[in-house]
C-alpha cells in the first residue's frame, strides 16, 4: 500500500522525506521534502490530505558544502589531510591486491617563511595558491595533491611502475616550481625539498609512508634544499639527531656555546691582511666544535636566525673594535647576512644601533650576501643596500657565479666587492671552464670598479693563478684556516705578510 495513504487512513500526520525534485515552469528545478495531514468529514472518515511542500535545495546546497569543506583546504581548494589519507587508504588497498607500487612526495617550500613574514600573509597566501597550481599541473589527473598545512603539500601517484618514477616526477615538480613567478610585482623564485616514499617498500600504512616521506624531506634540507630524496632507514636516526641539535641549540646562545673564528683575506700582491671574515662555530657540551653547515639550517627552520645572525653581528663588530682598541691596525672585519636578516624589516635600524652600541665605524663593517638573497626580490633590494651604503657600510656579493645575477641589476647594487665561489677556485686546474669563469669575473669586477676576492684558496697554483690574472685578494686554507679571535690578533700584531709564491 502506498506510505502516504496507509498513514493517513490512521489518522497520522507523515513526512514523506524521499528526494524529491519540483519543477517549475520556467524548467528550473529544486530538491522538496513534502508532509502530508488528513482531512476529515463529520463522521472522522479521511476525505483528502493537506501536502505542504519544503524547499530543501538551500539546506542540501549547505550540507555538500559543509562536506567539502571538511576535506579541502579553504586556501588552495586542495584536498587536506583527512581527504589524503582516505585516498591513499584506497590506494593502499587497490595496489595491495593488484601487487602495485604508489609513491607519496612530501613537498616543504623552502624559504616561506621569510617571504611571509618579509611581504605580508597576502603575498604567502598568493604564493601558496600558485605552488598549488603548478603541483596539479605536473601529475596527472588520477594522482592527488594536498596541502596538509602551512607550506607543506603531499602529492600521491596513485601508480607507479618502478620507484625511479616516482624520483622523475619529483624533478619534474622541482622543475615547475622552480619557473620565475610575479606576484604584486614581487619577482618571486620558489624552491622546494621533496621527500620521497614508495609502497609497499617504505610503508604499509598512510602515517608510515607519510612520516617516512616527511623524513626525507628533511634530508632533502640539509642536502642544501632544491633537491629531492627517497627515504632510507637510516634517516629516522639522523632525524633524532637533528631533533636532539634542534633542542640542544635553542638554549647554545643564551648558554654562550657560540663562538666566532675569523679567517684573513690576503692582498695577493703584497699578501697583507686587509680584512678578515667572521664565521660561527657551536662549542656543544658533547659533540665539540660544530661548524655551521650542520646547524645553520636547523637555526632557519625552527625561527632562531634572527636572534644568532644579530649576535654574530654584534660579536663580530664588538671584536673588531677591541682590536682597534688594542692598537692593532684597522680592518674590514666582514660579516654574513642571511636572507632573514636581509629582509627582517628591523634589519637597517639593528645594523646602525650595533654599530652605536659597539663604537666601529661603518667603513670597518662589511656585510656578504648571497646573489639568491639580492635576487630574490631585486627591485626592493636596491633601497636597502644604497641605504646601507649611505651609512658607509661596506657590500660584497658572496659566492658569486652560482646565482643568477643579473648584469643590470648588479649596476645597480651598489657593491664594494665580488667573492669569487670556492667551486670555480677548485677547478682552477681541472679540464673545465672554472678558470675562464673566474677570468671573466675578474675582468668584469675591474670595469665595474669591485674589488674582487677568491674564496676557498688552498694551493700555490691556485694562488699563481689568481694573481697572474690579476685578482685582489684570496681567503682560504692556503692562507689560514678560520681561528678563534687571539690567535687572528696574533697574526695581526705580526705585522709580517703571508708568503705567496715567488
Amino acid at each position: 500500500m502506498n506510505p502516504l495513504k496507509a498513514a493517513l487512513e490512521q489518522n497520522k500526520t507523515v513526512g514523506l522525506t524521499r528526494q524529491c525534485i519540483l519543477i517549475r515552469r520556467d524548467g528550473a528545478e529544486f530538491a522538496i521534502e513534502d508532509s502530508a495531514a488528513p482531512i476529515h468529514d463529520q463522521q472522522g472518515v479521511t476525505t483528502g490530505a493537506v501536502i505542504v511542500f519544503h524547499d530543501v535545495s538551500v539546506a542540501r546546497a549547505i550540507e555538500v558544502e559543509m562536506s567539502h569543506l571538511a576535506q579541502h583546504d579553504i586556501l588552495t581548494k586542495l584536498p587536506n589531510r583527512t581527504l589524503l589519507q582516505d585516498r591513499l587508504s584506497q590506494a593502499i588497498t587497490t595496489a595491495g591486491r593488484n601487487g602495485t607500487r604508489i609513491a607519496v612526495l612530501f613537498v616543504d617550500l623552502d624559504g616561506f617563511k621569510h617571504i611571509n613574514d618579509s611581504l605580508g600573509h597576502a603575498i604567502g597566501d598568493r604564493l601558496l595558491q600558485s605552488v598549488a597550481k603548478r603541483l596539479l599541473a605536473s601529475v596527472r589527473t588520477s594522482d592527488t595533491v594536498s596541502r596538509i598545512g602551512g607550506d607543506e603539500f603531499v602529492v600521491l601517484l596513485s601508480a607507479v611502475a618502478h620507484a625511479g618514477d616516482a624520483g622523475v616526477k619529483a624533478g619534474k615538480i622541482l622543475a615547475a616550481l622552480n619557473a620565475p613567478l610575479e606576484i604584486d610585482q614581487h619577482n618571486l623564485r620558489v624552491t622546494a625539498s621533496i621527500g620521497v616514499t614508495t609502497y609497499p617498500e617504505d610503508g604499509q600504512e598512510t602515517a608510515m609512508l607519510i612520516t617516512n616521506a616527511d623524513l626525507a624531506m628533511y634530508q632533502a634540507k640539509e642536502n642544501g634544499r632544491n633537491n629531492y630524496q627517497f627515504f632510507e632507514k637510516d634517516m629516522n636516526v639522523r632525524a633524532l639527531e637533528r631533533q636532539s641539535v634542534e633542542e640542544n641549540l635553542c638554549f647554545a646562545l643564551d648558554r654562550g656555546e657560540l663562538i666566532m673564528h675569523y679567517q684573513p683575506k690576503i692582498n695577493l700582491k703584497t699578501g697583507e691582511i686587509t680584512g678578515v671574515e667572521a664565521l660561527i662555530r657551536w662549542q656543544h657540551p658533547e659533540r665539540g666544535l660544530i661548524g655551521p653547515l650542520q646547524f645553520i639550517s636547523i637555526a632557519e627552520d625552527c625561527g632562531l636566525m634572527l636572534p644568532i645572525g644579530n649576535w654574530v653581528l654584534r660579536e663580530a663588530c664588538r671584536q673588531a673594535k677591541e682590536w682597534q682598541d688594542a692598537g692593532l691596525r684597522p680592518i674590514e672585519m666582514a660579516v654574513n647576512v642571511s636572507s632573514v636578516e636581509f629582509r627582517n624589516e628591523d634589519f637597517l635600524e639593528g645594523v646602525k644601533a650595533i654599530l652605536e652600541e659597539t663604537g666601529l665605524s661603518p667603513h670597518y663593517l662589511g656585510l656578504e650576501l648571497t646573489e639568491s638573497v639580492l635576487m630574490q626580490h631585486a627591485k626592493f633590494t636596491v633601497p636597502v643596500l644604497k641605504k646601507l651604503k649611505a651609512m658607509g657600510v661596506r657590500l660584497a656579493i658572496d659566492d658569486f657565479g652560482t646565482g643568477y645575477s643579473s648584469l643590470s641589476y648588479l649596476r645597480q647594487f651598489p657593491i664594494d666587492t665580488l667573492k669569487v665561489d670556492q667551486s670555480f677556485v677548485h677547478g682552477i686546474n681541472a679540464d673545465t671552464d672554472d678558470a675562464t669563469i673566474i677570468n671573466a669575473v675578474i675582468n668584469m669586477g675591474s670595469n665595474l670598479n669591485h674589488r674582487v676576492i677568491a674564496e676557498g684558496v688552498e694551493t700555490v697554483e691556485q694562488v699563481a693563478f689568481l694573481q697572474a690574472h690579476g685578482c685582489d685578494e684570496g681567503q682560504g686554507y692556503y692562507f689560514s684556516r678560520p681561528v678563534p679571535a687571539s690567535q687572528f690578533a696574533k697574526l695581526l700584531r705580526a705585522g709580517t705578510t703571508i708568503g705567496l709564491p715567488n
